[in-house]
């Protein structure tokens, strides 16, 4: 059986003192009310990161939930202002990292080939990547959705062996509905969480399918992760702005079965 799994990407909000507030919020809300068979991440901005898991870990110190980053530069080191390594995301004990998100698509230019970079350097500093795919309006307009994810699938992760692919989380957004207030629709969710699925299972093989988290990430929110869970392929999801509010985010954790 598949992990459950629920990830929330911050993305550039918070300042230091309102990060603190929704970290300890967050700890004492997944800590009494959150399923404890979900596997639940948090994904801060870099500055937040050292204090994120300070405030996570119990007094036995242990996590009350995983962390990880929102992106991770393509070099492993040198002259590169502003940029952030794997092996630094890894040094703070952080475990998990986005990439390919589509606003990082979108607005730095990144490519399938900056995915293939990224996910290997993440894997070589044992962190776990959740990979990004998905189709804008006009492609799914167009008639070629299927074929963007399959080019992203194949560029960015399908160079990888079978034993580093089984430690990816793919999550799929359909960027029409980032931040839009939109959500697919089940059928439409679950019709693509399939299709990559079946995409993995040709390249991998069908245990290695069965085992992939594939999460939703376009607008999840309380009111629609119940019905997104409820379908057989959707594993969970990476969830934006709901992860900000600690009710929110934990409603959408406690979503499975509903």
């Amino acid at each position: 059986m598949r992990k459950k799994f629920v990830a929330g990407n911050w993305k550039m909000n918070k300042n230091f003192q309102q990060a603190e507030e929704l970290l300890d919020e967050l700890v004492d809300v997944v800590s009494a009310k959150a399923a404890p068979d979900v596997d639940v991440v948090v994904c801060p901005p870099f500055v937040f990161i050292e204090m994120a898991l300070d405030i996570c870990r119990d007094e036995q110190s242990r996590n009350v939930f995983s962390i990880g980053a929102q992106d991770v530069s393509a070099y492993t080191s040198g002259a590169y202002t502003g940029e952030v390594s794997a092996e630094m995301i890894a040094s703070m004990e952080a475990e998990y990292c986005i990439v390919g998100h589509s606003e990082r698509r979108k607005y730095h230019g990144e490519t399938d080939t900056t995915v293939a970079q990224k996910v290997e350097l993440l894997l070589q500093n044992s962190l776990t990547p959740i990979v990004c795919v998905g189709e804008t309006l006009e492609e799914r307009e167009n008639g070629v959705l299927f074929d963007v994810i399959k080019t992203q699938l194949t560029d960015g992760l399908f160079h990888l062996q079978p034993m580093d692919f089984s430690h990816i989380v793919i999550a799929y957004e359909p960027v029409w509905a980032i931040g839009t207030g939109k959500t697919a629709t089940d059928k439409q969710a679950e019709e693509m969480h399939k299709y990559i699925r079946s995409l993995i299972e040709e390249k991998y093989g069908k245990e290695i399918a069965r085992k992939t988290p594939i999460l939703y990430g376009g607008s999840c929110t309380p009111q629609t992760a119940p019905s997104l869970f409820a379908q057989p392929d959707i594993d969970g999801g990476l969830i934006g702005g709901a992860s900000l509010k600690a009710d929110d985010f934990v409603s959408i954790i406690n979503s499975f079965g509903k």
